[in-house]
Formats: C-alpha cells, sequence, structure tokens
C-alpha cells in the first residue's frame, strides 16, 4: 500500500507539472487524476488477474514474482516492510547502502538513483536501459555536430522523449496481448495445438535482432528530423 501510494502520488506530480506547463488548471488537473486513479483501481485488476495466470498456469512457480515476472521492485518494498514489521530487518545492508549513496555523492556521480536501482533491477531491464542511453548519446553527438541551438535540440529531445514513451506503452499492450494467447492456450489445452508454428523457435530471436535495428534506427531518425529551423521558437522545456 505504501509502494502504490508513493507511485501515484509519484505520478501525480509528474502530470500537474506537465499540466501546468501547458496551461491547465488546477482543478481540471486534480478531477482528472482522481478519475484515473478510481478508473485504474477498477480496471486493473483483469489484466493483473491474466499476467499472473497465463504464467502460473504453465509453470507453477511463476507468476508475480517468478521468472517472466520477477516484479523486483515489489519484492523490494515487500522484503523491506516484513523486515520492519517483523524486527528482522538486514540492518548491516541497510548501512553498506546508505554509505554507498553517500560515497557516490561525494565522488560526484551524476545518477546515484540509477546506480542503486540497476543493484536490483534484472540484468535484461538495465541491459535495455544502457541501450536505451547509448541510442540518446549518438542523437546528442548527432545534433551537436550538426551544429543545432538549444530550440532546435529541445525539439529534438522532445521529440525522442515521446517516441520512447510510445514505444514502453506499445510494448505494455502487446506483453498483455501475449499474456491473454498465452491464458487462452493454457485454458484451451490439446486444442491449443494450432498457437505453435513451426521453427519460430528457430527464426524468432533474428527476427528480434532486425526490428531491434529498425527501432534504433527510428529513435535516431526521427527526432533528429523535428529539430525544424533555427529561427522556430523555443518549445516549453527549452524556455523552463
Amino acid at each position: 500500500m505504501v509502494c502504490v501510494s508513493s507511485a501515484v502520488a509519484g505520478e501525480m506530480l509528474q502530470d500537474l507539472k506537465v499540466g501546468h506547463i501547458l496551461g491547465g488548471t488546477p482543478r481540471k488537473m486534480q478531477i482528472g487524476d482522481i478519475l484515473g486513479v478510481i478508473l485504474a483501481g477498477l480496471v486493473m485488476f483483469f489484466p493483473l488477474y491474466v499476467l499472473h495466470n497465463s504464467d502460473l498456469a504453465s509453470n507453477p512457480a511463476g507468476g508475480f514474482g517468478g521468472k517472466a515476472l520477477p516484479a523486483p521492485q515489489a519484492g523490494l518494498m515487500a522484503a523491506l516492510s516484513q523486515g520492519i514489521v517483523g524486527g528482522e530487518m538486514a540492518w548491516p545492508l541497510v548501512v553498506v547502502g546508505i554509505a554507498m549513496g553517500v560515497s557516490l555523492i561525494l565522488i560526484k556521480v551524476r545518477s546515484p538513483m540509477l546506480f542503486s536501482v540497476g543493484m536490483y533491477l534484472p540484468l535484461e531491464t538495465t541491459f535495455a536501459i544502457f541501450v536505451g542511453g547509448v541510442i540518446r548519446g549518438i542523437v546528442d553527438k548527432t545534433a551537436k555536430k550538426r551544429g543545432f541551438n538549444d530550440a532546435q535540440k529541445a525539439r529534438v529531445e522532445n521529440a525522442g522523449i515521446l517516441s520512447a514513451s510510445g514505444l514502453i506503452a506499445g510494448e505494455a499492450l502487446v506483453g498483455l496481448f501475449i499474456a491473454v494467447v498465452v491464458f487462452a492456450r493454457d485454458q484451451m489445452g490439446e486444442k491449443a495445438e494450432f498457437w505453435i508454428i513451426p521453427g519460430f523457435e528457430t527464426i524468432g530471436p533474428w527476427l528480434a535482432l532486425l526490428v531491434f535495428g529498425v527501432l534504433a534506427a527510428y529513435l535516431i531518425r526521427v527526432p533528429l528530423s523535428k529539430a525544424g529551423s533555427p529561427d522556430e521558437p523555443a518549445p516549453p522545456s527549452a524556455m523552463m
């Protein structure tokens, strides 16, 4: 409950900030956030149920907390809560984490929080973040090489953020679609043989690499194409 309420509070702060930049009134923004929380609470049970049981049906140790859905942040919060309530908190580890955080700040690491988050997230997640950082670095170096001014760089950054956000949302929707397919297949049992595509397990990884290359090129070329002319006015993010 503490984790969810903190996440909702942080998400609302982002919403209010974006709404302020776009000229929204506090009353309308707060009404929209309240409706969003209520509707999400009513609707999200069903996709969460499908996600949990689609993996649980084929793997008894699956579901949330399993290999396919590790839920590291939820596991971390559960471990902290159980340690505090049960009086079995691993305080030496907490003290070591505090010392590492202070040390990272003293040596002026740019993002101590990212360093800390990367220690408990699974490798596939942190590697995806690393790849995204590499793509962002390529875009920034290309924009600098082309001599873009601050307004053009801001437009490139905005376009890149929107493109990446769309991919994140799309990945979530596709993951939910896959969970529904797996859930339906497990419910059908032997009748689900037609779901299997012969030979796809061999070409699947190569096809994924091809799609990844296309997405990487998209995330580089599209934001750079949105730079506009040097005399165009700066977007809101560049003026803040």
